[in-house]
């Protein structure tokens, strides 16, 4: 039981950060033509498309990707609750908002690592750099505005980390369930 609830997990967060990085290309702007945003956009096309025509876009943000991460992360939690003898429809909801912020936050953390490694050991030219740069310069540069500068060391990404961990934390003390999410 417990191998499969891990492949479901792993399955469902998978795709939810597939959505997730669609709105968030979508709301930075990022260059639609990049392999990365290629790959998104027809990884969730078939089912995001299909609900445009009922969920508009509005104030630049893609309303049916972010209705379709919540419906991904409703049924994950409610297939859980079923494998474990139960289910219970307000839990899984609240269970569902709160999983899809902090999926939000992890996805957050994996652009942000993967663009600081990506830092040290490439030259500048990687398509994928280009769009990491895109979704996470909006985030960086007002960092960087207000922390000096260090001799060549980049520690707007830290800062970042921090800020993102001090939310997780504050958000847990509220919701005592939020760790096991």
């Amino acid at each position: 039981m417990q191998a499969l609830s891990y492949l479901i997990e792993v399955v469902f967060n998978l795709y939810l950060m597939v959505v997730l990085l669609r709105v968030w290309l979508q709301m930075a702007r990022a260059d639609f033509y990049n392999p990365l945003s290629q790959f998104v956009v027809k990884a969730t096309n078939p089912i995001v498309v299909p609900l445009r025509r009922v969920i508009p876009g509005f104030a630049g943000v893609d309303w049916a990707a972010v209705f379709l991460a919540l419906v991904i992360s409703f049924a994950k939690w409610a297939i859980l609750m079923q494998l474990r003898g139960g289910f219970d429809l307000t839990a899984v909801a609240i269970l569902a908002l709160f999983s899809t912020l902090k999926e939000a936050g992890m996805l957050l953390f994996w652009v942000l690592l993967l663009r600081a490694i990506l830092s040290w050991v490439s030259q500048g030219r990687s398509p994928i750099e280009y769009v990491l740069g895109q979704l996470t310069e909006p985030l960086l540069s007002p960092i960087r505005r207000i922390l000096p500068s260090m001799g060549g060391l980049d520690l707007s990404v830290l800062v970042l980390f921090i800020a993102l961990n001090f939310l997780n934390l504050l958000i847990a003390g509220w919701v005592p369930f939020w760790s096991s999410l």
